[in-house]
């Protein structure tokens, strides 16, 4: 049975330590007014949805989830495959001799050696994947035994001339080549649904490459085979042509016409088979965005049950004489709902060193009297979790009891796994997961972070709030990147704005006290005479430049503060866009310092919400 609904409030996850309203006012009798993107507004953040041209992983099976139509027709033309390898015919050196390599020998050499500047070359997991599928192709009886006696260099030095050709094309050649490649593109763009034309996401199959993962993957520096159509699955329907496959010769692995999905293509990922690369309609669709709001619609029931899900779970771990199994599903409920961590599953034993609640392991966690617990594990993507809270005190003991007489490396919760907690949770509230848990939290922390912190302003001192609360949800979530290689570059560049404008308006302070008593101004730093004005002209250029250092130091705080956090995530993913449309209406801030131009196509349907929208 699903928790009975109940509308009170709410605290936001230990690992905001903040506190939140969990209530929701959507005022529909106020009218609505659509956010009409200003087209001469900075979109100098059209990175921050950095999305893939190719189709990304992921190990859900190619079946329907609800089993629910969702189209009736659908027409597209498939996929678009990388062109065939091109030998180059540069050797490279064995023991300082050039050798002979076969098309497939030196496409393999070519993709190592063009990563020759990269931090791989330092990694030795990287350099042994590597050299284990190389050796494969090159056979056992090659003349080549051993990577340390290969020297890439002539590959890389002839990349390195072909870089710097395309670099020296004209104007005119790139935009020739351009214009080739979005007409062999053109017909793989779209797709007709329902006699509707869709943009299509990401039809390009991802050339053949080495693997690179994120963190230490295990499995870094493997080679990513070619796919071919043999490998791919079409669904497309039943009374629309199949699409042409490109390639002579070959044919497509199947053909579906299932109308409960809407995936137009998909195949198995060639580093990790369990996983599938799925070809989907864009993020601006029709399709997308309905099923983006009721991701979103999920997300806000979960206010109604949250009071007594809390309530449930606190009864559980407080009762020591619970089953084992109830106990731990509590404790880890408590922990998705409080830190926002993910399930996390099963995995092979070559797959990266990953985990999430059901899998910690005892090492993993750390119990630290009176009542706080260090969690330090490596979470999505290889992206480690290192985070100390303070926690209720029957958590903490619990936790001190199922790491008692287990070893380092055995499941803090071995009673529990994730298909076990997933049902619990649906017997919670239909739909919730641990996603869901994610998505409310991450939601409800921006909009009451935004509606307690706003204040009165110009947009620039408004979108550092926004900012701000964009970065609580990116700590709550765990979404972190590398400081950016330009970091340091562009601090010394404002750095050096800030002390340039603080000269002016040294400078511009004793020309105001020399006007005031009818004197010239002094000559410039660059030794001409400045023109003389009156002091109202040079206050005005004073309070210019005030604010130009005003502004040179928030950009500057704001770069630092936000240096190894990736706000574009929670973004993209766990953020219900009509929040940041309603906040940006009310306080009249232009869409577009928020929104770049993807999430603007992405959300378009939260465009025309209330003003006065509450998550």
């Amino acid at each position: 049975m699903s928790t009975k609904p109940n509308h009170l409030s709410e605290k936001k996850p230990l690992a905001s330590k903040l506190q939140q309203n969990g209530s929701s006012t959507s005022n529909t009798n106020k009218m609505k007014t659509s956010v009409v993107p200003n087209k001469k507004a900075n979109m100098k953040n059209t990175k921050q949805m950095k999305k893939s041209k190719f189709s990304k992983s992921t190990k859900v099976q190619p079946g329907s989830t609800d089993g629910q139509r969702k189209w009736t027709t659908l027409v597209h033309s498939g996929v678009i495959f990388p062109p065939p390898y091109q030998p180059h015919g540069v050797k490279i050196l064995y023991k300082g001799k050039p050798i002979d390599l076969t098309p497939e020998q030196e496409e393999v050499a070519t993709m190592y050696a063009v990563m020759k500047d990269t931090d791989y070359m330092q990694k030795p997991k990287f350099l042994e994947n590597f050299w284990n599928d190389w050796r494969r192709i090159l056979g056992r009886n090659h003349v080549i035994q051993k990577l340390d006696d290969c020297d890439f260099t002539p590959i890389y030095e002839w990349h390195q001339q072909e870089k710097e050709k395309k670099k020296q094309m004209s104007t005119e050649e790139k935009k020739a080549i351009k214009e080739q490649k979005m007409q062999q593109e053109e017909k793989y763009m779209w797709a007709i649904v329902d006699g509707v034309k869709e943009k299509v996401g990401n039809f390009r199959v991802e050339p053949p490459g080495l693997f690179r993962g994120r963190g230490e993957h295990p499995k870094m520096g493997k080679l990513k085979r070619r796919i071919r159509p043999r490998d791919i699955t079409i669904n497309i329907g039943k009374d629309a042509p199949v699409p042409e496959c490109p390639i002579a010769g070959e044919s497509w692995k199947e053909i579906k016409h299932d109308s409960t999905v809407t995936w137009l293509a998909f195949w198995n990922d060639p580093i990790n088979p369990k996983e599938f690369k799925y070809v989907f309609l864009a993020a601006s669709s029709s399709l997308k965005g309905q099923s983006d709001k009721e991701k979103y619609e999920k997300a806000r029931m979960l206010k109604d049950y949250i009071h007594n899900i809390r309530a449930a779970y606190t009864k559980d771990f407080n009762n020591k004489d619970k089953d084992p199994t109830k106990r731990q599903i509590a404790v880890a409920t408590y922990l998705i709902d409080k830190l926002a961590l993910r399930a996390g599953n099963e995995k092979d034993e070559e797959e990266a060193d990953t985990v999430g609640c059901c899998t910690l392991k005892v090492s993993n966690v750390e119990c630290i009297p009176p009542n706080m617990i260090k969690f330090d594990f490596l979470g999505k993507d290889s992206i480690r979790y290192e985070n100390t809270v303070e926690v209720e005190l029957p958590v903490f003991k619990a936790i001190g009891q199922f790491q008692a007489g287990k070893g380092e490396n055995e499941l803090l919760f071995n009673a529990l796994d994730t298909s076990k907690l997933n049902a619990h949770l649906k017997e919670l509230m239909p739909g919730l997961t641990a996603k869901v848990f994610r998505t409310y939290n991450a939601s409800i922390t921006l909009d009451q972070q935004l509606y307690e912190e706003t204040e009165e302003g110009d947009v620039a001192e408004k979108v550092v709030v926004y900012q701000k609360a964009n970065k609580q949800v990116a700590i709550i979530c765990n979404h972190q990147r590398t400081v950016s290689k330009t970091h340091d570059s562009q601090i010394l560049r404002l750095t050096e704005r800030i002390e340039t404008a603080k000269q002016e308006l040294k400078e511009l302070k004793i020309d105001l006290e020399r006007a005031k008593k009818g004197k010239p101004p002094l000559k410039g730093a660059d030794g001409k005479q400045k023109r003389n004005l009156s002091p109202e002209a040079i206050e005005k250029k004073i309070a210019s430049a005030k604010q130009k250092i005003e502004k040179y130091e928030m950009d500057m705080t704001t770069k630092e503060d936000l240096k190894t956090v990736a706000l574009g995530t929670s973004k993209i993913n766990y953020l219900d866009p009509r929040i940041t449309v309603a906040w940006c209406k009310r306080h009249e801030v232009p869409i577009e310092k928020i929104f770049n131009k993807s999430l603007l196509a992405k959300f378009a349907w939260a465009m025309d919400v209330d003003p006065e929208f509450r998550f």
